[in-house]
């Protein structure tokens, strides 16, 4: 288990961080958050890349000392590389000899994580010519090189097509579930397919986290969807989540804060409301809209 308590992080005058506190467990932990909110300096401060400025992180009950976690890290940052030049195998020995992984497991290791992430028949290709899902592949590989009991995979599916997202996806499932993975992404799908639970970062600070069904539950009667005659303009407390054009009408799905008149707004639009039941994507725009207009 991976206790966060107040961990907060400044760059100059900004606050990345604001006192974050998360219990991760085994299984997999979605942190989602838009660009900017604190996720990959939190990533780097876990992954021991860099110290908090203050708070405290304790793994399995204990200290998180720097030299005896990395033992137990496996981390894939969001921009991951290797020499192009290396083939798949290389590239592995390399890292795993970096982990101080002994001679008489180090052949062993690399052919495992080679299987686990379904690269073993490229394993003579050089890096520079890999696709970006196989080059993600491998990067998990590196991180699984040891055993770590934390896994830490940053923004996994940036950048990949949507078949290799998928592909990604199944395999974070896989290897996942079995020690505390920690995912962090702007992408709520990826966390709809992988994460039993979420926390929500915005502005350094945690805006809320549980089980996907909790968190979900919070958007609640907020949700609508609107056809009109004109296109939906947001205002007051209304954020719209998707608006398209069919049969010379728009149809809109938006989140409605409870403070909002939904009937002179719905008058004023020459609409209708609907309620509909909200997803995990109408949850985060809420609880994102409702940080950004306090």
């Amino acid at each position: 288990m991976i206790e966060i308590k107040d961990i907060t992080k400044k760059f100059g005058n900004k606050i990345a961080l604001d006192h974050v506190s998360l219990a991760l467990d085994e299984g997999i932990y979605g942190l989602l958050g838009p660009n900017g909110a604190g996720k990959t300096t939190l990533m780097r401060i876990l992954a021991t890349v860099l110290s908090a400025d203050c708070g405290e992180i304790r793994i399995d009950s204990g200290q998180y000392d720097s030299k005896e976690t990395r033992r137990k890290i496996g981390y894939l940052p969001q921009h991951f590389s290797m020499y192009k030049g290396l083939t798949v195998e290389e590239s592995l020995r390399h890292i795993a000899i970096l982990k101080e992984i002994g001679d008489s497991d180090l052949s062993d290791e690399v052919e495992q994580v080679l299987e686990n992430v379904n690269l073993a028949e490229r394993r003579k290709s050089r890096v520079g010519s890999l696709s970006g899902g196989m080059l993600r592949r491998l990067g998990i590989a590196q991180a699984l090189l040891g055993n770590p009991s934390l896994l830490i995979v940053d923004e996994p599916t940036a950048g990949l097509d949507p078949e290799e997202r998928l592909r990604f996806r199944d395999l974070l499932s896989e290897i996942g579930s079995s020690r505390v993975t920690l995912i962090s992404t702007h992408i709520v799908e990826d966390i709809e397919a992988v994460c039993d639970h979420v926390g929500i970062l915005s502005q350094g600070k945690v805006l809320a986290q549980g089980s996907r069904e909790e968190l979900t539950g919070m958007a609640e009667g907020k949700v609508w969807e609107i056809t009109s005659e004109k296109k939906i303009v947001p205002v007051n407390n209304i954020w719209i989540v998707s608006q398209k054009k069919q049969d010379g009408r728009y149809l809109c799905r938006v989140i409605r804060d409870v403070d909002t008149d939904g009937e002179n707004q719905a008058e004023q639009a020459q609409a209708e409301w609907v309620p509909v039941e909200p997803t995990l994507e109408d949850a985060y725009i809420y609880l994102n809209g409702k940080a950004e207009n306090r």
